[in-house]
């Protein structure tokens, strides 16, 4: 919410040397944050001036330009010449003139410089060059804005252009403060400062009958129980002009806030808005066809709105309809045939209160959202919608020069009621921490606009009708701590309680994190979301569709699937840092991956109440109702793993560097795996592998198809791997293994065999051990040769073994046997013989 100082003074007494620093200041202190402050970016000097002559002069071009007289003032060196090239004045006008010096929005400096022949000495301003809006056709005429002011006058005042505004953040349950009034009573209660409520007087809506234009609510079912519309106030202005000038102190103030000026009539609604929260509509009255019904849409309805898109409307939709149909979306947005315009000549003003749920839903669903939304959804004060129409139609009349009627329309719903909260003694001191006395307590919520009765030892509190937030008393003890101050709010480190901490789970996931870090592994989460597409590719190992969850509501209508794999988001963060030049990438994540069974549908349509705990069978209903979710790790690796420098060469990711990267995570989480070719639609056929680790398959590594990589959008090698993280987890936890050291040295050979070439080395690596235990404690693949010297069809594969017995030292003769045991196992399983 942006806030213009001079605006805000008006409705509270805002020292005259008080700084945007110290106004912002003072909201922070009541809860809000602090954003920007906003100024028009501009210096004098600039001035009123008076064209006293000018001479038009064709140029070679086809423009013509005009050779100006302008009178500035004595005080500004009388009368200069300006070159002009629009041609929207007259002599005898006075207009806003930059002098040589001064620096307009851009920045752009003024300087005396020789244009067309002559030498400009000074600009004659448009309203957009000054930042009053988006006019740039022609040069500000102040009689225009009806200002009429001595030749000389300092026009940044004149025009308001010395106003600044600060801007905060409003949280989306403090609505109240989207508005002048609520900013204004916030920085009352900061500083104690006198506060004047623009928006009393709804009590002269008490006793009138509604006559006069014709409004009917008929929503007959509401939606959950709430009514969509619960307050409707119009009134009606009539023989407006709409070509009226809209005041500059008006435009500036708007400009501030952030919105730009249309027009008189529609700035009148929007200057409104800003002041007292209360969203306006303006229909020009002699396009509408009847009176006005307030209802629910029929599913499939059409509707233009003011953005000129033509919408398919749903029926819970809320509108605003006449005998024509639709006419508006309700706290949204207005319907195109019946707003106002240049040729509007009667206005009729609506002020209403729309359901909040309602209204968000709407703006949601339609991707729509507005000004008036914004306020609709987070709550506007039902006591407000009287106030605001009838301000809008005095600012019409004084403004565009209409005339009010007499007779009121609409529904006038002075029934409103806010239920009373008890708040027992002794609650606020206990939740908060801190010994406030019962005076405070009552002042404080007296303070912000609550009625508050003694009853039966504690209070009976009853909020104001601008206080949506306030519901119960935990949110009045909020707010006593927010009035008092959050500084008395003492900072106490609480105490542990001891045999608690993390989880084996949460330690395991940690130790793979640091564990990734530290070999250079830069850590990038992402949003779960994905493609059909891509959970098919990456989340299949034969790239066939499985059961993938499709979100009703998706933030991405491009990707409204929960993934299945985590390598689909990594492609997207490389190829992002590729894009900008970052080739050499080392990245992993752990996260989420949704794995649906098939033919089950997750998803419920009930949800609980939030004011208690839903019973055992509730919770597993919701459990079911959740798809089978397990967290992966995954890396990926592409460019370089070491930079090209002096005395090294660059050394550039491979599948051994993949492969190193899968043997980091799995040590770190307590693991020893093993790898065993296989394929997958989105890897290299003949360089993927699946990880095993105890018998267990948890995931693969290998490099990605060229075609596949390109459509990523990345150049060269890209490697990946995606381990399941929960089972890794799970099975270190199984097998806690404490094994002794023995004391006695290692002996070492080496043994070389010849076998067929489609043998896997792992299971001949698997073979030897199985047939050299219990001595044979260790085989290590160092060599596989395929070439001169070998038969046709084989290879030769060869292993450093390492052997150990726990109660002797092993002679040459045992190691021997050991071996030859290993190799006969390995020659019975795959016809292996030792390499002469």
């Amino acid at each position: 919410m942006r806030v213009p100082l001079s605006w805000l003074r008006e409705y509270v007494d805002v020292p005259a040397e008080a700084t945007p620093e110290d106004v912002l200041a003072a909201l922070v202190s009541v809860g809000f944050e602090e954003e920007d402050v906003h100024r028009f970016e501009l210096s004098g000097p600039i001035v009123v001036g008076e064209v006293k002559e000018f001479t038009p002069e064709p140029q070679s071009n086809g423009k013509t330009i005009r050779w100006c007289q302008v009178d500035v003032g004595t005080e500004n060196g009388g009368v200069r010449g300006i070159v002009c090239g629009a041609g929207n004045f007259f002599e005898g006008d006075k207009v806003v003139v930059t002098l040589p010096g001064s620096v307009l929005p851009g920045p752009f400096p003024i300087a005396a410089r020789k244009t067309y022949g002559h030498v400009s000495d000074g600009m004659i301003a448009s309203a957009k060059e000054l930042g009053l809006g988006s006019e740039h056709s022609g040069i500000l005429r102040l009689i225009d804005l009806g200002i009429d002011a001595p030749v000389g006058t300092d026009a940044i005042a004149l025009l308001g252009l010395d106003d600044l505004a600060v801007e905060i953040n409003v949280t989306p349950d403090r609505g109240y403060a989207l508005s002048l009034r609520g900013v204004a009573r916030e920085y009352s209660h900061a500083t104690g400062a006198d506060f004047r409520d623009p928006g009393l007087g709804h009590d002269g809506a008490a006793g009138r009958t509604p006559s006069g234009f014709p409004i009917t609510v008929a929503d007959q079912a509401p939606i959950r129980g709430r009514k969509g519309a619960t307050e409707f106030v119009a009134r009606i202005v009539r023989d407006v002009d709409p070509s009226r000038p809209t005041p500059p102190w008006m435009i500036t103030r708007l400009s501030l806030a952030g919105i730009r000026s249309l027009g008189v009539l529609i700035d009148i609604t929007n200057y409104v808005m800003l002041e007292l929260g209360q969203p306006i509509h303006g229909y020009d009255l002699d396009r509408l066809q009847g009176g006005i019904t307030v209802r629910r849409a029929e599913q499939g309805e059409k509707l233009e709105t003011l953005d000129g898109q033509v919408r398919t409307l749903d029926s819970e939709d809320l509108l605003i309809t006449d005998e024509s149909g639709p006419i508006g979306l309700a706290g949204v947005m207005g319907g195109g045939p019946t707003e106002m315009s240049d040729a509007t000549r009667n206005v009729l003003i609506e002020a209403a209160t729309f359901d909040q749920v309602s209204i968000a839903r709407t703006a949601r669903r339609h991707k729509l959202p507005s000004e008036a939304s914004r306020r609709f959804e987070r709550g506007v004060d039902p006591l407000v919608p009287y106030v605001a129409a009838e301000r809008v139609a005095s600012l019409m009349v004084e403004l565009a020069g209409g005339t009010l009627d007499t007779e009121l329309g609409g529904s006038l719903g002075s029934s409103y009621r806010r239920e009373a909260i008890t708040l027992p003694a002794g609650f606020v001191p206990g939740l908060i921490g801190v010994e406030y006395t019962d005076d405070e307590i009552v002042s404080a919520l007296r303070l912000i606009g609550c009625t508050v009765e003694e009853r039966d030892g504690g209070w009976s509190v009853t909020a104001p009708s601008w206080r949506h937030d306030l519901s119960d008393k935990w949110t009045l003890a909020e707010e006593v701590a927010r009035i008092e101050g959050y500084d008395r709010i003492p900072s106490v480190l609480p105490t542990p309680p001891s045999g608690r901490g993390l989880t084996a789970a949460q330690q395991g996931r940690r130790r793979v994190a640091n564990a990734l870090a530290a070999a250079g592994f830069v850590e990038t989460p992402s949003f779960p979301f994905t493609t059909e597409e891509q959970n098919a590719l990456h989340g299949s190992p034969s790239g066939d569709p499985l059961p993938s969850v499709k979100l009703a509501n998706p933030l991405d209508g491009l990707a409204p699937f929960l993934r299945r794999s985590l390598v689909p988001a990594l492609l997207q963060v490389a190829h992002r840092n590729v894009s900008r030049g970052i080739v050499d990438l080392a990245l992993f994540e752990t996260g989420t991956v949704f794995l649906p069974k098939p033919g089950v549908r997750y998803g419920t349509s009930s949800v609980p109440p939030l004011a208690v705990r839903p019973d055992a069978a509730t919770l597993t209903a919701l459990d079911a109702s959740i798809p089978p979710q397990r967290r992966h790790v995954a890396v990926l690796l592409t460019g370089h793993t070491v930079a090209k420098q002096p005395g090294q060469p660059a050394v550039a990711a491979d599948l051994a560097a993949a492969v190193d990267a899968v043997r980091v995570l799995t040590a770190a989480a307590g693991l020893d795996v093993e790898l065993v070719q296989a394929q997958r639609a989105a890897l290299h056929p003949g360089r993927t592998a699946r990880v095993l680790a105890a018998g267990t398959d948890i995931g693969y590594v290998g490099e990605l198809l060229p075609v596949v990589a390109a459509a990523a959008d990345l150049p060269g090698r890209v490697l990946v791997a995606e381990l399941d993280l929960d089972a890794m987890l799970e099975l270190a936890h199984a097998r806690v293994v404490a094994a002794s050291l023995s004391g006695f040295p290692a002996a070492t050979q080496d043994v070389s065999l010849t076998l067929p070439i489609d043998v896997a080395a792992g299971a001949v690596r698997a073979a030897l051990l199985e047939g050299g235990a219990p001595l044979l404690e260790g085989a290590r693949l160092v060599d596989d040769y395929r070439g001169p010297g070998l038969a046709e069809g084989t290879k030769s594969l060869t292993f450093a073994l390492r052997f150990r017995a726990e109660d002797r030292t092993l002679t040459a003769a045992e190691a021997t046997a050991a071996k030859l045991a290993g190799v006969a196992v390995a020659a019975e399983r795959f016809g292996a013989a030792i390499r002469d």
